[in-house]
């Protein structure tokens, strides 16, 4: 057990606690110095709050811990789906409490985020317009076969090339599985081509993103009437139509309100999907929105090309089960630098 579980462990059980308190309370004694400069960076990560000042400083746990907890998925995974202790029902305080009152990032994150967004100007400022157009299309490739990969999709990479470019079906594969990967592609041009369709962002703005994804696919369009279930949690999302109206309403306001990219594209990537407004085609929506709202704003899309298909669903899980951001954020961090580094 490292120093920082131990004191966020003595600080669940204790009320609000001086540096000596803490010090006292955990089992491997650490110098004075060790407990405030750990207690510095619980503060910065938004798991620890500190109130007072001096001789009166106290340190409890932050109001947004379950947002931020540190978590061993793997440990966490170990527990079947029935004995996984979770928040089954929608959580309405996300969207109008937790979520506008919060950074998703810490400040070493949103510096690494931006030092790569910087990187990405750099690197696009030296390409021809024809040479960025390219890029694009690659990624687009790319991400049209991993969003529907995520989704069960079983074309390959060089199989949904060839479809996206020449139009030839893989030998084996359903028409569905093509039309999916055609209609990805479809969005993600749609996108490019319309930078600023989402903005700002609005509930008919993003059917329209789902149309183009679902079209062909027998999926019912615009916001679901019925209830949905989703395989492998007990989380359950809202049923009621008017509440999924209100919920990405408010959504889309949380978005708008906030004037950092990055959080932005993360809040539209996570929230899309745990609101599932639709009948199917959620994260997929959620990809694409997520990406105009980085390529409106002259950031790097990204692809996702190197995701694990099953990590991207524990993360999206434990956001449902937990409302626990870390394993997805990570996944985002990741994602982006891979972008800069592969494509542009």
């Amino acid at each position: 057990m490292n120093i920082e579980k131990e004191i966020l462990d003595y600080l669940k059980s204790a009320d609000a606690s001086s540096s000596n308190e803490i010090l006292q309370g955990i089992v491997r004694k650490k110098s004075i110095a060790t407990i405030k400069r750990t207690l510095s960076k619980l503060i910065e990560n938004q798991l620890v709050i500190v109130t007072g000042r001096g001789k009166t400083t106290r340190y409890k746990i932050s109001p947004y811990f379950k947002l931020f907890e540190p978590i061993d998925l793997d440990l966490y995974y170990r527990k079947e789906i029935d004995e996984r202790v979770i928040i089954n029902n929608f959580n309405f305080d996300l969207l109008t409490r937790i979520l506008p009152n919060v950074k998703l990032f810490t400040e070493n994150e949103i510096n690494k985020l931006n030092s790569l967004q910087k990187i990405f100007l750099n690197n696009i400022s030296e390409l021809s317009e024809f040479q960025y157009k390219k890029e694009l299309e690659r990624l687009a490739i790319d991400l049209s076969w991993k969003s529907s990969q995520i989704e069960g999709n079983t074309y390959s990479l060089l199989e949904t090339e060839k479809l996206l470019k020449e139009r030839e079906t893989a030998a084996g594969k359903t028409k569905e599985e093509a039309v999916m990967l055609l209609n990805h592609k479809d969005a993600i041009d749609f996108i490019i081509d319309k930078p600023d369709y989402l903005f700002p962002i609005i509930v008919p703005k993003i059917e329209d993103i789902h149309s183009i994804l679902t079209k062909e696919l027998a999926v019912d369009r615009n916001i679901r009437k019925r209830r949905v279930g989703i395989s492998g949690t007990n989380y359950t999302p809202i049923d009621n139509e008017f509440q999924i109206k209100e919920a990405i309403t408010n959504m889309c306001d949380l978005i708008n309100g906030n004037n950092n990219v990055f959080e932005k594209a993360l809040l539209a990537l996570m929230l899309i999907s745990y609101i599932q407004p639709f009948v199917d085609g959620n994260k997929r929506t959620a990809r694409i929105v997520s990406n105009a709202i980085l390529i409106n704003n002259n950031y790097c899309p990204i692809s996702f090309r190197t995701v694990d298909s099953v990590d991207y669903k524990k993360a999206m899980l434990l956001f449902y089960e937990q409302n626990n951001i870390t394993a997805f954020k990570k996944i985002f961090i990741e994602q982006y630098e891979f972008a800069v580094s592969t494509y542009f």
